[in-house]
This record gives C-alpha cells, sequence and structure tokens, in this order.
C-alpha cells in the first residue's frame, strides 16, 4: 500500500510540475526527472523493482504508437537525409564514443556491455524538445526532422542493444551472422508491420463504441509488440511501421466521436507513462544506493558525467560537421541538382545539435537490463549502468532543456509558415467540396441554411487565402429551431464526408502533409459533434 501511495501522491505531483514546466516554457520530463532523483534521497521511502521484460513493453510501446501515427510520411521523405543521418550516423557515433570513455573509466567493463550502455543511452528524446520547440513555432522542418529521427533511431540503437545484451549473457557473438540478422529483423518487422495495421483496421472499422475502441487501440499496440518481440523481430521497427500504416486509414474508418475521445486518452497515457518511468527509476536508485558504499557512489556519479558529457558532444560534433558538410556539396550542385533535400542551416544544425534530451527509451531499455531477482544471473555492472542512464537523462534534460528555449530566442528561427498555409488550402478546398456536395441534396429550408452556411465560411476563408490575415471564426450557419431536421442532418453529413474525403486526397498527393491534415481534421470532428449535439437536443422531448 505504501509504494501505491507514492505512486499516486508523486503523478498528482507530476502534473502539477508539468503545469510549472508549461509557465515557464521548459520541458515537463526535465522537472520530473528532478523529482524522480528526490524520490532516491527520501528516507523510508520504499523500493520496488519492476519485471524487466515488461519495461520496453510497458514504457516505450504506447509512446511510440502515438509519435508514429501523428508523423508525416511525405514531410519525413522530403528530408530523409537529415533524419538517416541522425538515426543511424549519430547513434552509431555516440555508441562507440560512449563505449570507449566508459572502458577508459571502468577498465572491468567488457566491451561488450560498455556497448549496450552506449546503445542505452544513444537515441534522444524528441518529445523533450518539441514541448518546447512548439511553444516558439521554429520552422517546420526542424520539429519533422527531430520527431523523424525520435522513431527511427530508437529502432537503430535497440537492435544494437539487444545484440549487445545477448552477446554479453552468452559470451559470443559471431560477426558472420550480425548482417544477416539485422536484414532479416529490419524487413520481417517492416512486413509484419504491414500486415498487423490492416488487420486492425478491420477489426476498429467494426467498432462503435468509444471505451471498447479505446481498449483495443492500447491492447493492439501492446499485441503488436509482443508479437514482434516473440517472432525475435523488432518491436520498435513493427510498432513505427503498424502505427504509419494504421493512420493512413484510420480518417476513413474511425468516427470523430471516437477519434476525439481517444486523442484525449492517448494524451493521458503518454503523461502517464512517463512519469512512471521516472518514479520506478528513484525508486532503482534508492534501492542500489543502500547496497552500494560512499566511494562508489561517487565514482558512479563520475561516471554518469561524463558519459552525460560524451553524449552531448558526440552528438554536436556529429550534426555540425555532417551539416557542414552537406552544406558544401549542396554549394557545389548546380541546376535540378541543387534543387535537392534542403540542408540544415548553421543556425538549424545548432538547434537540432542541442536537441539531444534523453527520456523514456532510455530509463525503460535500462530498466529491462536482466535482474537476478527475476531469474537467471544479473546483468554485469547492472547498477552502474542503471545510475549512468539516469544521470544522462536527468543530465541532458536539465542543462539542455531548461536552455533550448534562451537558445531558440537567440538564435532567432521563426516559423516559416508552411503549415499555415496549407491548413489555409484545405479548408478552401474541403469547404469547396462541402457546397458542391450540398447544392446535389434535394432543396428544403434547412437544406438552403445549411448551403449558407459552407458558402459563407468559404468566402470568408478564401479572403485569408487570398491576403493571409485572419478573420473572425463564423457560426455554424444554422438555426436550431429549423426543421426539417432529418433532411438537415442528411445535408450535413453529405457535406461533412465531402469535405473529409477531400481533405484525405489532399494528403494523399502531397499537397498538404500530416500536420495540415490533422488541424484540418480536428475542425471538420469537432464541427460533426456539434451538429449532432444540436439534432440531439432538438429531438430530445419537452
Amino acid at each position: 500500500m505504501q509504494v501505491f501511495e507514492v505512486v499516486i501522491a508523486l503523478l498528482v505531483g507530476g502534473a502539477a510540475l508539468a503545469a510549472v514546466a508549461r509557465r515557464i516554457g521548459a520541458p515537463y520530463p526535465a522537472l520530473v526527472a528532478l523529482a524522480g532523483a528526490a524520490l532516491a534521497l527520501i528516507p523510508g521511502a520504499p523500493t520496488l523493482t519492476l519485471d524487466p521484460e515488461l519495461a520496453l513493453a510497458l514504457f516505450v510501446a504506447p509512446v511510440l504508437a502515438d509519435s508514429a501515427f501523428d508523423s508525416s510520411p511525405r514531410d519525413m521523405a522530403r528530408n530523409w537525409r537529415s533524419i538517416a543521418s541522425l538515426a543511424l550516423g549519430a547513434v552509431v557515433l555516440t555508441i562507440a564514443v560512449v563505449a570507449v570513455v566508459a572502458r577508459m573509466l571502468v577498465p572491468e567493463l567488457p566491451w561488450a556491455v560498455a556497448i549496450a550502455l552506449g546503445a542505452i543511452v544513444a537515441p534522444p528524446d524528441a518529445a523533450a524538445a518539441t514541448t518546447v520547440l512548439k511553444q516558439l513555432r521554429p520552422p517546420h522542418r526542424l520539429l519533422v526532422i527531430l520527431e523523424g529521427e525520435s522513431l527511427f533511431n530508437d529502432a537503430s540503437a535497440l537492435i544494437v542493444y539487444r545484440i549487445a545484451v545477448g552477446a554479453t549473457i552468452t559470451g559470443f557473438l559471431s560477426g558472420w551472422s550480425v548482417v544477416p540478422t539485422l536484414l532479416f529483423i529490419s524487413l520481417g518487422s517492416v512486413a509484419l508491420g504491414l500486415v498487423l495495421s490492416h488487420f486492425m483496421m478491420k477489426v476498429s472499422a467494426r467498432i462503435n463504441d468509444v471505451a471498447t475502441a479505446v481498449v483495443v487501440q492500447f491492447c493492439g499496440a501492446f499485441l503488436v509488440w509482443i508479437l514482434a518481440e516473440q517472432l525475435h523481430l523488432s518491436g520498435i521497427i513493427t510498432l513505427v511501421v503498424f502505427a504509419m500504416a494504421a493512420s493512413r486509414r484510420a480518417a476513413e474508418i474511425m468516427p470523430a466521436r471516437i477519434r476525439i475521445p481517444s486523442w484525449a486518452v492517448w494524451e493521458v497515457a503518454v503523461f502517464v507513462l512517463n512519469v512512471l518511468a521516472f518514479i520506478l527509476v528513484g525508486f532503482q536508485l534508492k534501492s542500489i544506493s543502500a547496497r552500494i558504499t560512499e566511494e562508489m557512489i561517487a565514482r558512479y556519479a563520475v561516471i554518469a558525467a561524463a558519459v552525460c558529457v560524451a553524449v552531448i558532444t558526440a552528438r554536436i560534433a556529429w550534426v555540425t560537421g555532417a551539416s557542414a558538410f552537406n552544406r558544401w556539396r549542396a554549394a557545389k550542385r548546380t541546376g535540378a541538382a541543387r534543387r535537392g533535400p534542403v540542408e540544415l542551416t548553421g543556425r538549424e544544425a545548432a538547434v537540432v545539435g542541442w536537441c539531444g534530451m534523453r527520456g523514456t527509451v532510455t530509463l525503460a531499455a535500462a530498466l529491462a537490463l536482466p535482474t537476478a531477482s527475476h531469474g537467471g544471473a544479473e546483468f554485469p555492472f547492472r547498477d552502474l549502468i542503471l545510475v549512468t542512464a539516469f544521470g544522462v537523462v536527468l543530465g541532458t534534460l536539465v542543462l539542455q532543456g531548461l536552455t533550448l528555449r534562451p537558445l531558440l530566442l537567440h538564435l532567432k528561427l521563426e516559423d516559416d509558415g508552411t503549415v499555415d498555409r496549407e491548413v489555409r488550402h484545405a479548408r478552401v478546398e474541403t469547404l469547396r467540396a462541402a457546397v458542391q456536395a450540398a447544392v446535389a441534396c434535394p432543396g428544403t429550408e434547412a437544406a438552403e441554411l445549411v448551403r449558407h452556411r459552407y458558402e459563407l465560411q468559404l468566402r470568408r476563408v478564401e479572403g485569408v487565402e487570398a491576403d493571409g490575415r485572419p478573420t473572425a471564426a463564423t457560426g455554424n450557419g444554422s438555426d436550431a429551431n429549423t426543421d426539417p431536421w432529418d433532411a438537415d442532418a442528411e445535408v450535413v453529413r453529405v457535406a461533412t464526408e465531402a469535405q473529409r474525403r477531400r481533405l484525405m486526397a489532399l494528403r494523399a498527393d502531397g499537397t498538404i502533409g500530416d500536420a495540415a491534415f490533422q488541424r484540418v481534421e480536428e475542425e471538420l470532428d469537432w464541427a460533426e459533434l456539434d451538429w449532432a449535439q444540436v439534432v440531439q437536443a432538438e429531438r430530445r422531448p419537452g
């Protein structure tokens, strides 16, 4: 009961810290990390251990599914060079640098264990960075690069992590088997993700209850991860492919009355899981501090600080060098070749290089190391790795997370308006589709009012599209006491369906990205729900 009370108290405290973080413009994981560290120092705090096999599935699967579902394949394809460079090159360099530093500080550390440590601390958590970036509205492509990196660097780092952990436990690693294994894992994971997304969409199309739909979504994410792991594939790659493929069809399958509450539940769940990860690490640190000497604590702190510096330095060095090299190559291109992928500017590279905060994935990977209490042998140097991983998370979140806002303000990187332009264009196109669909409906007094509503909205939005100036929001343009409601509701239904079809077509042909798509889709969802409530209120007896 004591553990439960502490967890509840810290969840409430996490919500309060998140509110403080929003007020001061800082990423909330930075404050939650400090709270987790404080938990280890509280006298009499309980100890708690988590089944290592549960850690990655519990903390990574839902968070990754949520991020992948909202990602934009079109935007990531346009910035593939920067994303691939960070997800592969930066990860490999970080693993190598951390492994070397760890071996220098702890000579008795086996290379496989040092590489596992490097893989644990290699993948940054984009959520912490984008929490700050979205408040300041930098160029949209920076958000795309960081979010795309977070999807794929987890996969590359955790594949290396799995190989290193396996080599440590078995004491054997065949170099000739690594490449075929990676190919099998990558291709098999992609295929499995596509198959499971197709199956899940068929199941979701038959669900009309909100609670059931949300439960199926969460259980689906966990089942995808578990099935991939049981088949010895990559749970991360499978889940990313699954969520990205599912997002393509979810707009036409999932109704608004299910989609809106689902978004809210997923947002809360991701927040709770992030807070729980820091709480569990705090419990782990409490138990570690109880069984090691003060001299060892000081040594662990020095190692954690050195690894944190290595992680930050490796990322900055890679991003700075790679972006400078790409700009040099771009300067030598001519004609059509010059219009290839846009390279990061010096100021953009500085921001991306500083957005290296570590978070939930690093904590979950450290917690997932085998323990003697759950059968088998204790992973070598597990306590050292857990303390170091938390030190890197805490150090990067506090140092980089709390200074990211001043850095952005100093560099004066401003939003280029890409998403706003696409949103305005999507509004115009969807309203035109609504007007055309409404005109084709049988004429009644109610239908005329509905058509007038859409025509008025279209004229005002077209004005914004023409001069770029926002106009006052319009009402729904309908009379709540107008009859017949059946005909009116049918016109709205037909017009809304036309809007959705046009919106999905704009995303499918690459005219707009997922950021614009999701904003306009949310507007259509709320408009649809508002109209449904009006109809129900008028039909209610009395």
